[in-house]
């Protein structure tokens, strides 16, 4: 029985170590919390998963909250006036419904259901001295964790890394009590509001430790005005801020907000991180290998909601791979191999978000508007999100974009 070491316990590490673990697989995962710890701690994202990533989960049984989380069901995308009024307003439905289940819930329940097969768990936060020592006791050490010194083991590749600061400063917060959408009040939908020049606010319908609930989740533009919260507020306050930027730039989404509570007293969060591909072997002081995995080697902004859709997808990768390798050694060919294997997906991923980050040229704008008249275009925008590898074919490039919008207006 072949033996891998999981370093970190968020979606990518805990999916693909519950998926080894029914192939017979001896897998170790190393947390740095406990599941009581994660569940009872301060949300760690935001979150939106499409139908093609939560079909990588339900392949092992790990959707174990589908039944009470809301279904997604929609997108809906609004454009702000400079009067805050709104220039372009639509909505589209999802051929397939999507789902958000606050990290807190669903690491804290896979991690119990990772002991609960069997599986070796060891709390210990891990430093590249630790991993040093470990990593011949295995056939495979994996890096899931995206944050921490283990981190640095992996370099920059400048080659598809064309930013080297934050692109936008974050912040959100997960409430209760914000209503639906009048213009749809049937289905619940992301709604991704675009205010020109100042940044994003996503509205998202999500499940936390508390139940069903809204993330209200602000993308700004570095120096703008979103960019208020290097303070780090306390959670109502944080709140109240949010509250406030909602009521100044998008008064839509601010009247369906105003009676909103937090869901608990750890439910705001604000920072920012630049996005990044690294390299995917990382080299010990020893001279061993580990590969890197979702978040560590290929780190997204998350203004098209792709993160933890990007750690299944490379979840369900990496396991293929490992799969396929048998018992032939897994080595740093291997590795590399099996990185530009999820690159292929990924590096799709990271153009169309890298793309997102920067001021809508004219061709983008010209299919934003046309969406609103079009329901053919608002629908293949919308299930972009479930596989981003669709937009090279249209969206993001000027003469794909004229020619696609040609075909439908006919």
């Amino acid at each position: 029985m072949r033996k891998v070491l999981v370093v970190g316990a968020g979606q990518s590490g805990l999916q693909l170590a519950l998926s080894l673990q029914q192939h017979d697989y001896d897998v170790t995962v190393m947390s740095a919390r406990t599941a009581d710890e994660i569940r009872n701690g301060r949300v760690m994202s935001t979150q939106c998963m499409f139908h093609d990533s939560l079909e990588t989960e339900r392949r092992y049984g790990l959707n174990l909250w589908e039944e009470q989380t809301v279904k997604v069901e929609g997108l809906g995308v609004s454009v702000a006036a400079p009067d805050s009024s709104r220039a372009i307003d639509w909505f589209a439905r999802l051929d397939n419904y999507a789902q958000s289940v606050d990290q807190r819930v669903k690491m804290a329940g896979w991690l119990e259901l990772f002991e609960e097969r069997g599986g070796k768990l060891i709390i210990h936060g891990v430093t590249t001295a630790d991993l040093n020592s470990l990593a011949e006791m295995y056939d495979l050490v994996v890096v899931a964790a995206g944050k921490g010194e283990l981190v640095q083991l992996f370099d920059r590749d400048p080659s598809r890394s064309p930013y080297t600061k934050p692109q936008r400063a974050l912040s959100l917060a997960y409430a209760h009590g914000v209503d639906p959408r009048p213009e749809h009040p049937e289905y619940r939908a992301v709604r991704f509001n675009l205010i020109p020049g100042v940044g994003e606010l996503f509205v998202i319908p999500a499940y936390t430790v508390t139940g069903n609930c809204e993330i209200l989740f602000f993308e700004g533009i570095p120096g703008g005005p979103l960019d208020c919260f290097s303070d780090r507020p306390g959670p109502q306050e944080h709140f109240e801020r949010i509250l406030s930027l909602m009521k100044r730039f998008l008064p839509w989404e601010y009247d369906r907000a105003r009676n909103a509570e937090l869901t608990d007293s750890r439910a705001t969060l604000a920072g920012g991180y630049t996005p990044v591909v690294r390299k995917p072997v990382g080299k010990l002081p020893s001279g061993g290998k580990v590969l890197g995995m979702a978040d560590v080697v290929v780190a997204n902004d998350p203004i098209t909601g792709q993160g933890s859709n990007n750690a299944a997808k490379c979840a369900a990768v990496y396991l293929e791979s490992i799969l396929e390798r048998g018992d032939q050694p897994f080595d740093e060919s291997w590795m590399v191999q099996t990185f530009e294997r999820y690159w292929d997906y990924a590096k799709h991923v990271t153009e169309w978000t890298n793309a997102m980050l920067q001021p809508p040229p004219p061709h983008v704008l010209e299919i934003v508007g046309a969406a609103a008249q079009n329901p053919a275009v608002a629908r293949r925008f919308a299930n972009g999100f479930t596989d981003p590898t669709d937009f090279q074919h249209w969206f993001l490039d000027p003469d794909k974009a004229a020619a696609y919008l040609a075909s439908v207006s006919n």
